[in-house]
């Protein structure tokens, strides 16, 4: 319903500014008249005859890519997890299926783009997730030639896959391919090509401006999305998002969805770094190896950073350190600041994960914490970030909440007559928690008609949640006492 409510305004405000009476007086704005086609971005002037170039030169390296699964269900697809409202719209509106239709095989469709010359395809995992047919369509002089892919790598934490074209007799011994560019190199502002197969409409060409880096939509622990106001619509997924030089510098993966399930304006691509960052492992192992510190990390809030007499709200708070991980062996405390990871300053928590991910397991880095007002260096052994321990993370954080014992200088801190029980520190935006009503500051003293005495107790009771099961909180905030029931997604 929320979700639902931000669509609606969004589609009202457009339709407000499209309706808008505008007076246009020439004579007012010579210097925007003539240099309107003048605009720079550090690559001298920019002409419209260098989106013509673009079209013509990087569309035959597109490819659409069409999928097909043997069905086992009705409605058998499911949007990657986490992802909120309106995003998950952008999913399932096009590759979902709806109840009670004919057992026949699941289709999706996506796009992609050629990165070496012997065939190899970036796209999104989403789109060939589950695929037991995958086809690539791709213009050769002037026709559209299909070809059989296949899978080479997936990675569903960043939602990003590299498949190849399988030749055969006829197929050509290499194909155009694009140029990787440096996303890290972006500039807000900066114009942007997308390309792709929006509804099947193939090879579409759309013009924007790079609107916002580093954006989280709630997608995991590694979203640094490119925001971007070209167009971008279901069928964009996996196409390339590129500079005005032609290089890719985005993965074209997401959009707030209007009412008709196309874009409203607002549009999302995974940086290309972050693709290059894995392509090796995709191509060698066909999965991704990350490092693994295991540490439960929140924000730091300015009355957090008040309570553990911090300069200033930068760096991750450790929430809790995992049993037997690497953390607990070097001696990483609960109550630890991390304001430096192997000689990088972290500045915000959602930093964090990304910079130990990096790291090959095995090698031993600094971590630097703030511990009782003072900094210690701690050397960490990293290791192997396995499934099942991303999994268990991932089920604390069904609720979407980080919470924290109440200490007594917390609670005077915050004037909290309870001695007992855990502070809602921070609720994710649009998660269930969220939508059910529970604020930071909460303090919770009941899960499940159980009492919640501290952070053990409440992560115990948290990691028997399920998806699609209610939880009760017995929650006090100011001098009242309220349950909230919360519905898992």
């Amino acid at each position: 319903m929320k979700g639902n409510s931000v669509k609606i305004g969004l589609v009202v405000t457009l339709t407000l500014l499209l309706s808008t009476p505008v007076s246009w007086e020439p004579d007012r704005y010579p210097s925007l008249i003539s240099n309107a086609w003048g605009l720079s971005t550090g690559n001298g002037t920019l002409g419209t005859d260098i989106f013509v170039q673009i079209a013509k030169t990087k569309n035959p390296a597109v490819v659409n890519v069409s999928t097909k699964a043997k069905r086992q269900s009705p409605n058998n697809f499911r949007s990657p997890e986490n992802v909120p409202d309106p995003f998950r719209d952008f999913y399932d509106r096009f590759f979902g299926e709806r109840e009670n239709q004919p057992q026949r095989p699941k289709r999706g469709m996506g796009s992609g783009f050629i990165i070496e010359p012997d065939g190899h395809i970036l796209t999104n995992n989403h789109v060939i997730e589950g695929a037991d047919e995958i086809l690539v369509t791709l213009e050769e002089n002037g026709t559209e030639k299909e070809y059989t892919a296949e899978i080479v790598g997936t990675d569903p934490k960043t939602d990003i896959a590299l498949i190849k074209i399988i030749p055969d007799q006829d197929a050509p011994r290499t194909f155009t391919s694009l140029n990787l560019g440096n996303s890290d190199n972006l500039e807000v502002g900066e114009w942007v090509v997308a390309i792709g197969n929006p509804f099947g409409l193939s090879h579409t060409v759309t013009v924007g401006v790079v609107s916002a880096k580093g954006r989280s939509i709630g997608s995991g622990p590694y979203d640094e999305y490119i925001q971007t106001d070209a167009s971008i619509n279901p069928g964009n997924s996996g196409g390339p998002l590129l500079n005005i030089k032609g290089e890719v510098i985005g993965i074209n993966t997401a959009i707030i969805a209007g009412n008709t399930g196309g874009n409203v304006g607002i549009g999302f691509a995974i940086p290309i770094n972050m693709a290059k960052s894995i392509l090796a492992d995709l191509k060698e192992k066909g999965s991704v190896t990350r490092g693994w510190l295991g540490v439960m990390i929140q924000k730091i809030t300015p009355e957090l950073a008040q309570s553990f007499n911090l300069s200033q709200s930068e760096g991750a708070l450790v929430g809790d350190v995992i049993p037997n991980s690497p953390s607990s062996a070097a001696g990483i405390k609960r109550g630890d600041v991390i304001v430096s990871f192997d000689g990088n300053p972290v500045k915000e928590m959602e930093t964090l994960p990304k910079m130990v991910a990096a790291v090959t397991p095995g090698s031993e880095v600094d971590v630097v914490v703030i511990r009782d007002g003072k900094k210690k260096t701690i050397p960490v052994t990293i290791a192997v970030l396995k499934d099942d321990m991303a999994k268990a993370k991932k089920e604390v954080d069904l609720l979407g909440l980080q919470v924290q014992d109440i200490t007594p200088e917390l609670a005077e801190t915050l004037q909290l007559e309870e001695k007992s029980g855990v502070l809602v520190s921070e609720v994710t935006p649009g998660g269930p928690s969220g939508e059910a009503g529970i604020r930071r500051g909460d303090v919770i003293t009941e899960m499940n008609r159980k009492p919640v005495n501290n952070l053990a107790s409440y992560q115990a009771l948290a990691k028997n949640v399920e998806s699609g099961k209610t939880v009760l909180f017995l929650i006090k905030r100011g001098g009242s006492t309220i349950y909230v029931a919360v519905k898992i997604k």
